[in-house]
C-alpha cells in the first residue's frame, strides 16, 4: 500500500522540491559577495528571492524555513561589516538547509490515521 499524504503535505512537498536550484543560486550569490564580485543587482535579486521564499513558506505552514529566509533577508539588508554579513549569510544558509531537510521529512512522513477510524468497530 502506498504512503498516504494529506493535501497540505502534498503542497509542501511540491514546493520543497523546487528549492534545490534556489539554494544553489543563494550559495552562488553569497560566494560572489565574499569575493566582492557581486554587484548591487545580484544582491537585490537575492533579497527578493528570500522575501518570496519566506512568504511562500509561511503560506504553506513551514514556519522554521520561513524564519530562516526572513533572517537571511534581514541580514542581507543590514548595514555593517561586509565580511560579517557574508559569514552570517553562510551560516544561515546552512541552517536553512537543515530546516529544509526537516520540512522534507515532515512532508513525506505518512499522515496520521484519524482517531475516528481507529475507534470505529463494525458490529
Amino acid at each position: 500500500m502506498g504512503v498516504k499524504l494529506t493535501s497540505r503535505q502534498q503542497a509542501q512537498l511540491g514546493w520543497l522540491e523546487t528549492l534545490s536550484p534556489k539554494f544553489d543560486r543563494m550559495k552562488k550569490t553569497i560566494e560572489l559577495m565574499a569575493s566582492n564580485q557581486a554587484d548591487e543587482s545580484q544582491q537585490r535579486g537575492l533579497a527578493r528571492l528570500l522575501d518570496e521564499l519566506k512568504a511562500q513558506a509561511s503560506g504553506l505552514g513551514i514556519t522554521p524555513l520561513a524564519e530562516a529566509f526572513g533572517y537571511m533577508g534581514m541580514t542581507l539588508r543590514r548595514s555593517g561589516g561586509h565580511q560579517t554579513k557574508v559569514r552570517g549569510l553562510r551560516e544561515m544558509l546552512a541552517g536553512a538547509r537543515i530546516n529544509f531537510d526537516g520540512a522534507l521529512r515532515n512532508a513525506t512522513a505518512p499522515a496520521e490515521a484519524d482517531a475516528d477510524d481507529e475507534n470505529n468497530v463494525s458490529p
